[in-house]
């Protein structure tokens, strides 16, 4: 009989399985149809970018020009976005403790790395290093590019980078540095190749105390940033005699370029904003926009030249080449150093 329990059982599986079949197409059917929004979901998220407090990443102590620069831009940024962009010092190894933090960090935007020259350009070359400036960054944009100031003890009788040179020959010198594989280490040991002086590199933990050995007599000679060495030098206890850079700095019109005594001797020691790789590009774009803008900024402009700092504003494909151009340099440099390669 039809309504026997049996008859009604052996129905129920095939009632079952047209019902499991529409339900796993209706299914399908949904993840295709989300499948298909997803492009549009992240492009508006990255558009509405950001909705919450954003972390900036320094890889240096705070109170230093690294740290300071990350400040000066990290408010203006909050002030134009009206979100909280919070900076966090992650100090260590040269700067790669705060690299490797980043560059494992959520591509979303939120975590920002405001780098140093030393953690694209230097480190990777020098030690293994738990990262890859290259495949594990987008540049976004450089901030300010300070150029490094040779300076020497004033008990030293010479003002010129020839007069320096040549008392030098026939002694043993010390150079200071803010750090082995620092801009300020890489800056002095290729003065010393250039000019074929024999010194020895003494390192520091910053450039604070560097400057103190160089004032104290420890060191004879010390490449460091200009908030670092003109107080020193208006007081008449430290002499300039030379500017790593390009050009004369607007602030030490006086003071010639090291490039005029050695030719093409300038290590740019940039500062600007890293994103992890695979930012959604409107992020990016959005970021760099803004960075930009504050780099224009009068009252910005101000605070990074009394900083020694002269202020950039690159954008995502400008940092790219800058980086990779200089790149050349800083290989030179680390030759210069006896730094080993991983």
């Amino acid at each position: 009989m039809s309504n026997s329990p049996s008859a009604m059982m052996g129905s129920c599986p095939r009632s079952l399985n047209r019902a499991g079949t529409m339900s796993r197409r209706h299914v399908l059917a949904g993840i295709i149809l989300l499948a298909g929004f997803a492009p549009e979901v992240a492009s508006a998220q990255a558009t509405d970018w950001p909705t919450r407090a954003v972390t900036v990443v320094v890889p240096f102590a705070a109170g230093g020009n690294t740290d300071i620069m990350a400040r000066i831009a990290s408010q203006k940024l909050a002030e134009v976005f009206q979100q909280g962009f919070v900076v966090e010092n992650r100090v260590g190894a040269g700067g790669a403790i705060a690299a490797t933090y980043v560059a494992q960090a959520a591509p979303d935007g939120y975590t920002l790395f405001f780098a140093a020259a030393p953690q694209i350009a230097v480190l990777p070359n020098v030690r293994k290093v738990n990262y890859d400036p290259h495949k594990d960054f987008t540049p976004v944009s450089i901030f300010g590019t300070g150029p490094f100031i040779l300076a020497i003890s004033s008990a030293i009788p010479a003002k010129t980078i020839s007069e320096f040179v040549e008392y030098a020959k026939n002694r043993k010198l010390n150079y200071g540095s803010g750090g082995t594989g620092s801009v300020s280490h890489l800056s002095g040991a290729l003065f010393v190749a250039r000019s074929g002086l024999d010194a020895v590199h003494i390192p520091f933990r910053g450039g604070a105390p560097a400057m103190t050995a160089l004032l104290g007599g420890q060191v004879d000679m010390y490449f460091g940033n200009a908030a670092d060495i003109i107080p020193f030098v208006e007081s008449g206890k430290a002499r300039i005699i030379g500017v790593a850079a390009d050009k004369r700095m607007k602030q030490l019109p006086d003071v010639p370029t090291v490039s005029e005594a050695y030719p093409d001797f300038s290590l740019s020691a940039w500062n600007g904003f890293l994103v992890p790789a695979k930012t959604p590009r409107p992020i990016v774009e959005k970021l760099a926009k803004e960075v930009i803008a504050a780099s224009k900024d009068p009252a910005v402009i101000e605070q990074l030249t009394k900083l020694g700092i002269e202020p950039n504003g690159t954008t995502p494909e400008e940092s790219a080449a800058q980086i990779a151009r200089e790149q050349a340099q800083f290989d030179i440099a680390i030759k210069a150093a006896n730094m080993k390669e991983p």
